[in-house]
């Protein structure tokens, strides 16, 4: 378990000016759709890629970095416009090519003086991107921005700011290893699928299904004011092949469940521990979502490259003493079946709700788990080797729960959160099986 740690809180940047990189030949203008499956997480997501190399020091990276991120913006145009209000009231993208915003940075120390990496710490993580001054909402932030921070090791971080509305996990990923490969001379090995409108709403909207993922729960249990008397804590839990086995074995020794797989044994097991350090009443309703990639389950399958949000998010929903007073098996159960309802009907259905209601998913007494253990972004190279440590700088909610692959085989997980103290305390103990 990695815990919050001072080390790298005198972390001195200092930030030269932003500049515009525009993309290098002239790109499609006009207004960009976004679908609804965009419309639901336009999040800012902050990451960090640290690189070193022993045979290459720093001086030219920015420079190497800012060309590059100037060529792959002719095939990702849209991240060069801004986002604005269409007249149906809904994100959307003006693709003005005013360009990405970049900055170049230097730190007056080593990247091993950053200390944890594997836990959010936005003091610290938070210095090495760059946030637009001024700027309180997200029409006044650009979708892409990046730093490019040289340490005086040799080494440099790549910092991110996306917005979540132009990329889920595997569209993003794609797009930074498409950087990489530019930054290398190579072709882009997944080229981006630009058309969002393949995920249009039906005319007229279809909705078959309920969609609990947006319903509102009471907060019986005043976890919000547990969240706002005490100082909240961010932990890292990692969870090795072995430990994953076991924790597996746990949810199927009642014979109630014939098979699971690690992420629903996992999700079970996380949910009932934070619902626990939470003291939930044991008639509190609680809610699960996590988002299920739906590029294979779409009909026909999303196409290869897509450049976009494919993902849907699913739920399990039941009593904090349901969860709490049952077998492990019972969790894990609730969430099997949250994986199994997404077919291409209920992924329409979703895309069709939203339409009909604009309705955002709540998060009152809920639990979001956001999966990054499979996305490659380890594999992004932009000349200096792939990346030592690559991760996020915060957890973009309270109610969020991020699952990383960790280890040199990517085969371990690390689960970073953050919880009021008093409910860390009661977490990490629930974390020992």
């Amino acid at each position: 378990m990695a815990d919050s740690g001072t080390k790298g809180s005198q972390l001195n940047v200092k930030q030269q000016p932003p500049t515009l990189v525009t993309p290098a030949e002239e790109t499609p203008n006009g207004l960009y759709f976004l679908s609804n499956l965009d419309q639901n997480i336009a999040v800012i997501v902050r990451t960090i890629y640290c690189f070193t190399s022993l045979s290459r020091g720093n001086q030219d990276a920015a420079q190497v970095i800012q060309d590059a991120l100037s060529k792959v913006l002719v095939h990702y145009y849209p991240l060069a416009g801004r986002l604005t209000i269409s007249p149906d009231r809904k994100l959307i993208v003006d693709c003005t090519a005013e360009g990405a915003v970049f900055v170049e940075a230097e730190a007056d120390c080593s990247i091993e003086d950053i200390g944890d990496t594997t836990k959010p710490d936005p003091h610290t993580l938070g210095k090495l991107v760059y946030d637009i001054p001024g700027a309180t909402n997200i029409l006044q932030m650009p979708p892409l921005v990046a730093q490019v921070t040289k340490f005086k090791c040799g080494g440099f971080v790549v910092g991110l700011c996306l917005n979540h509305c132009m990329f889920d996990g595997i569209a993003a990923m794609e797009f930074v290893n498409s950087w990489g490969e530019t930054a290398r001379g190579l072709p882009l090995a997944v080229p981006p699928f630009v058309d969002r409108s393949i995920l249009k709403a039906r005319e007229p909207p279809l909705v078959q299904f309920p969609h609990h993922e947006f319903a509102e729960i009471e907060d019986i249990s005043n976890t919000s004011e547990l969240y706002g008397d005490e100082e909240m804590h961010y932990r890292s839990f990692c969870f090795e092949p072995e430990k994953l086995n076991k924790l597996k074995q746990k949810a199927l020794e009642d014979g109630v469940l014939k098979r699971c797989t690690t992420f629903e044994a996992l999700s079970g097991f996380v949910w009932r521990a934070r619902t626990e350090a939470l003291r939930m009443q044991p008639h509190q309703q609680t809610k699960l979502l996590f988002a299920v990639d739906g590029r294979s389950k779409f009909q026909p399958p999303i196409p290869k490259g897509y450049a976009g949000n494919a993902i849907v998010l699913t739920n399990s929903l039941c009593s904090a003493g349901e969860l709490l007073e049952n077998p492990l098996s019972f969790g894990v159960g609730v969430v099997q079946k949250a994986v199994e309802m997404i077919t291409d009907s209920y992924m329409r259905s979703a895309i069709d709700y939203f339409e009909t209601t604009r309705a955002r998913p709540s998060l009152a007494a809920t639990l979001l788990i956001t999966t990054w253990s499979r996305l490659g972004f380890q594999t992004t190279d932009f000349g200096w080797g792939e990346p030592v440590f690559s991760g996020p700088v915060a957890l973009p909610e309270k109610e969020v729960i991020l699952f990383l692959s960790h280890g040199k085989e990517r085969k371990s997980i690390n689960i970073l959160l953050g919880l009021p103290a008093s409910a860390m305390e009661i977490f990490q103990k629930a974390m020992q099986i």
